[in-house]
């Protein structure tokens, strides 16, 4: 469910000059209200919203639901008090899952295999080889959104243009069920008429500094030497990001095979805690889930990120990139614990009866930097030498404790999730 603004203005003609205008942002409009609504046709025209339960979140709207106001993130209990004759459904990821895998693969991919998938519900493609069978760009968005609406009884919408950052805005701005082509030549006018928050990556945050030096647009960004923005933003590098893109530059190609980032596991409390230790036990579980993932996909991690929601719904992460990969809960835990102290400010010793400064209302593990683990050589440290030298059995604690964590597997994998638990 995409919050990202759109501009009136921006949703008309800007010519048909389709000439290197080969990628193609595609973006399903309010995907899992949509279908919910296509699967139980009565809710047609109700405001739909996906996300139950006192302490969940909203994790997508039908637009007649968000004329009240409801957006992806709010809590579901605000979004209640905003429009309490709306339709509340649980989330059905398996379904939303089935159904983006059969769109992908029985509409998308009969185009090309250039396809990079970003989530269930959006994507962009590269039709650079398609246009000798199909013609232009914008013949194939058509038959794209035709497709989606007639099997699937959903819409998309379809950003044509040269690069992947002016498709997506496009596709924003074409919203709902439309498609929008932005000829090369007037890429830079495009986004020029977009708020700072039009550019995909300008959060709040960096939208109040840039405010703070008096930018308050994509046109004031782009009459911005590149020198002040790096004073503005504090990085050399994001400076120069934000330059191309007040021009409409974008030189990422489109990339079909997209590996995997990050393993997580979160989860909500039933209240409100600022106990620690209710916090670490949720933590652990989380990075038990997250080993056992890694094991599962034969991935190794080297970096761990912990999040927290706070009441306010606010939230704050902080992440540790260790010197060895890992993919067991032994490791990932103690590093989390240290992660959580750090972010809210506790000193490294504080024990588990430390009240944590702020209410929490939701905490998560993930893991990135992943790697293939038949591929990533681990370097043993030299206290797991000596260890080996000394142990009886000739391993080191790790290597047993790995072998503890992957019985574990078995044993879930044939009595489930909850059948056993490692105490770290």
């Amino acid at each position: 469910m995409s919050t990202a603004p759109r501009v009136e203005a921006a949703k008309r003609d800007w010519g048909h000059d389709e000439t290197g205008c080969t990628v193609l942002h595609i973006d399903m409009d309010a995907f899992y209200a949509s279908l919910e609504i296509a699967r139980h046709p009565e809710l047609a025209g109700k405001p739909v919203i996906i996300g139950t339960g006192p302490r969940s979140v909203v994790s997508a709207a039908s637009y007649e639901a968000r004329r009240y106001g409801i957006n992806s993130a709010m809590a579901s209990a605000r979004a209640r008090q905003l429009c309490p004759d709306g339709v509340f459904l649980p989330v059905d990821m398996r379904y939303y899952r089935m159904m983006s895998h059969r769109i992908f693969s029985e509409v998308f991919s009969q185009i090309t295999d250039r396809i990079e998938q970003v989530s269930v519900d959006e994507c962009y493609m590269d039709v650079s080889g398609a246009l000798l069978r199909w013609g232009s760009p914008s013949a194939i968005g058509a038959w794209v959104r035709r497709q989606v609406a007639a099997r699937y009884h959903v819409t998309c919408s379809v950003g044509i243009a040269a690069n992947k950052l002016v498709a997506k805005m496009a596709s924003t701005n074409a919203k709902p069920d439309g498609m929008l082509l932005i000829p090369k030549a007037r890429h830079a006018e495009f986004v020029q008429i977009m708020p700072l928050r039009g550019i995909p990556g300008i959060g709040p945050s960096l939208e109040r500094r840039l405010n703070a030096w008096g930018i308050d647009s994509v046109a004031d960004l782009a009459a911005t030497p590149e020198a002040t923005l790096a004073q503005a933003t504090g990085s050399a590098t994001v400076a120069h990001g934000l330059m191309l893109a007040s021009h409409g530059i974008d030189e990422r190609e489109v990339t079909p095979y997209t590996p995997e980032k990050s393993i997580g596991s979160e989860r909500t409390f039933a209240a409100d805690t600022t106990d620690m230790h209710t916090v670490n036990t949720l933590l652990r579980r989380c990075c038990d889930e997250v080993a056992s993932t890694l094991r599962k996909r034969g991935l190794m991690a080297r970096t761990v990120t912990v999040k927290l929601r706070f009441n306010d719904l606010s939230y704050r992460t902080k992440a540790h990139t260790m010197d060895r990969p890992t993919d067991t809960a032994g490791v990932l835990y103690p590093q989390s614990t240290a992660l959580l102290k750090a972010m809210l400010g506790l000193p490294p010793d504080a024990g588990e009866d430390t009240p944590l400064p702020r209410q929490v209302r939701l905490a998560g593990v993930s893991a990135s930097g992943l790697a293939e683990r038949e591929s990533t050589p681990v370097q043993m440290s030299i206290d797991d030498l000596l260890e080996q030298d000394t142990a009886s059995s000739g391993q080191t604690r790790s290597a047993r404790l790995r072998d503890a964590e992957q019985a574990l597997d078995a044993i879930r994998q044939r009595y489930g999730k909850g059948a056993a638990s490692i105490g770290l």
